[in-house]
């Protein structure tokens, strides 16, 4: 099953980034859209999709991960199709929409594959999840830039192609061996309930918050900072690299406490090295490439960390909706923090900025206590989040 996991996330992350990277000059300079419509509609699509998290990660353990899987692909296949043949912006709005949902239930129904995993495969498969996605962040803008010899259109044509190819894999993966539960009762609404009354959960989704803002924030604020594409470029380079190669050492070690919090120290402590870049002179270069690599160790860190604790703490049945509960949280901070960034930019205070991301980094990692395991690893029972709930068996 990880081999079909990887192939989807290659598949999918490959014709995202092709299309993603090269999106912005399309409407500009092809549909002739200005810079406020353009943020609109790609910020509506970041908006609506974390907002949707939590909702579609109940749905997910409704369906189970194959379904949402399948419904996923074909909904992103649709959207990058449609992506290169509209132009207006109530059709782009429609699109991004689709996009949106698509999103919000890939990510939970890959991660709720991934933790029907025997706990000795899980944190390999994970891993291995995780180098795949950064193998394609890499890839795929240059693979867009060849495609784009052929139109934008032709771009979100293989784009589309390779989503539905991941709907395929998705179908091709049978329901055994996708390790689907039956979802622990109540419907969506009592799945969204017994996560949000899961109060050292809550605490920690809202503590871990902040890793969608300090990871997102790195694509605008690095732009801004060095004005040169080709330094962007090392940086992003570097960062994926990092994020990358950690996972063989961390795949074994991500449900330790310090792994997730030493994430987001690394992740504070890149914009200190981040706003050092005006003054750096000579150094400039190594302030930048040392930031990349505590970026890219902070998004190496982070990424396992979080799914071990949402998996070692989420009853069976449930893993879908308690990751929606961190992506809905990490979406909000990372909704309102940009905003207050791009302010703080616009009036020319780049550098408290970039200190206010390395405090609230340094800060969360400081208080992040990351809850009881609910289940046991080896063990065939599970310690509900809800003490009403009797234990039931899961299969390992």
């Amino acid at each position: 099953m990880i081999t079909v996991v990887v192939c989807v996330q290659l598949s999918a992350a490959l014709g995202y980034w092709a299309v993603m990277s090269h999106l912005v000059a399309h409407l500009r300079d092809d549909v002739g859209l200005l810079a406020g419509t353009i943020a609109l509609v790609l910020g509506l699509r970041v908006a609506v999709q974390y907002a949707l998290f939590l909702p579609l990660g109940a749905l997910v353990d409704r369906i189970g991960p194959r379904r949402a899987g399948i419904l996923a692909g074909v909904l992103r296949a649709v959207g990058f199709g449609l992506l290169g043949v509209v132009g207006d912006v109530g059709a782009l709005v429609g699109t991004a929409l689709l996009l949106a949902v698509g999103g919000a239930l890939l990510h939970p129904a890959i991660q709720s594959l991934l933790a029907g995993l025997p706990a000795q495969s899980r944190s390999r498969g994970f891993a291995v999840n995780v180098v795949s996605g950064q193998i394609a962040a890499v890839a795929g803008p240059p693979a867009g830039l060849v495609l784009l010899g052929g139109g934008f259109g032709f771009v979100t044509g293989v784009a589309a192609a390779a989503w539905a190819a991941a709907a395929v894999l998705f179908a091709l993966l049978g329901r055994d061996r996708a390790g689907e539960r039956r979802d622990a009762g109540g419907g969506l609404a009592r799945g969204v309930a017994d996560v949000v009354a899961d109060r050292a959960f809550l605490r920690f989704s809202i503590v871990a918050a902040p890793t969608t803002l300090l990871a997102a924030q790195a694509v605008t604020v690095v732009p801004l900072s060095v004005a040169d594409p080709r330094l962007a470029t090392v940086f992003f380079c570097v960062s994926a690299a990092v994020a990358a190669g950690v996972q063989p050492f961390v795949a074994g070690r991500a449900q330790r406490p310090w792994v997730l919090r030493g994430g987001l120290f690394c992740a504070g402590a890149s914009y200190l090295f981040l706003a050092a870049l005006p003054v750096a002179g000579e150094w400039r270069t190594a302030s930048l490439v040392t930031a990349a690599a505590l970026t890219g160790l902070g998004t190496g860190l982070v990424a396992p960390g979080v799914f071990q604790a949402i998996v070692r703490r989420a009853p069976d049945g449930r893993v879908g909706v308690y990751n929606g509960l961190v992506r809905f949280m990490a979406g909000a901070v990372a909704l309102v923090g940009g905003l207050a960034v791009g302010e703080a930019f616009d009036a020319g205070a780049a550098t408290a900025a970039m200190g206010g991301l390395a405090a609230l980094g340094f800060l969360s990692g400081a208080v992040l206590k990351h809850p009881r395991p609910a289940r046991d690893e080896g063990s065939e029972r599970w310690e509900p989040a809800d003490p009403t709930l009797r234990h039931e068996k899961i299969k390992p």
